[in-house]
């Protein structure tokens, strides 16, 4: 008997696996280390071989410091990479594999896009109202929140944050861009990790020194006189 419902069990499961949507496959949700580490060592490889030069796009100054070096997978594919990371965007993943420090120690990155899509959804709707700003209270330097009634919305835009899970609120800056408070997030790792951080000085890379993902689509923070995160400046194009 019980070979029997083996014997039937086994092809539903077989052809669940076939049919299991490309964006649902684990892969291709999560950028496992052994990824990072085959990407890291294509990118190593081509900036040898090609005298410094790095396989990334370009892109001017106005795109957000996260997101100016996007990893271009065609000049790695299929010379220095056999196969593209599950987790990358272009094989159906979450993340967008970019580069960062590239003057001086070229380190792969990732910039989780699940974030950007609330953003996206927001320029649209931005788009829709000929771009007239609905701003509500100011939090920060030249950083206000939405006022997001006005966009349609029932209630105020968030993204899951890459680092906690929590929500993170987005707000807009006077020039037309949205961004992500990374607040929680900072506050957290201070007082986790017991950080004693410099006044004036951009503490984003708190985040990312021990973690691959980035804090894109933010403004610069740094610390008050109580080692608290606030808003630094305000300048951000996404």
């Amino acid at each position: 008997m019980l070979k029997r419902i083996m014997l039937l069990i086994l092809p539903v499961l077989l052809l669940s696996g076939c049919l299991y949507p490309e964006e649902q496959r684990v892969e291709n949700q999560v950028a496992p280390s052994d990824q990072l580490n085959m990407v890291q060592t294509a990118v190593d490889q081509y900036q040898k071989d090609n005298d410094g030069l790095l396989p990334i796009k370009d892109r001017d100054d106005s795109y957000d410091l996260y997101v100016k070096h996007p990893i271009d997978f065609e000049k790695l594919s299929p010379k220095y990479l056999s196969q593209l990371p599950g987790s990358s965007f272009e094989k159906g993943g979450y993340f967008q594999y970019v580069l960062m420090d590239v003057e001086d120690d070229p380190t792969v990155k990732l910039v989780d896009l699940r974030t950007s899509e609330v953003l996206k959804d927001l320029r649209i709707r931005l788009n829709v109202k000929n771009n007239e700003l609905p701003l509500k209270k100011k939090v920060g330097p030249n950083v206000y929140e939405i006022d997001y009634k006005k966009y349609g919305l029932d209630e105020y835009p968030t993204v899951n944050s890459p680092y906690s899970g929590e929500a993170l609120p987005v707000y807009i800056n006077g020039g037309n861009d949205f961004i992500i408070d990374y607040k929680v997030d900072l506050g957290k790792k201070i007082k986790e990790d017991h950080l004693k951080l410099k006044q004036g000085s951009d503490i984003r890379h708190i985040l990312y020194d021990d973690s691959a993902i980035l804090p894109a689509y933010s403004v610069p923070y740094t610390v008050d006189d109580k080692n608290e995160p606030i808003f630094k400046s305000h300048a951000i194009t996404n």
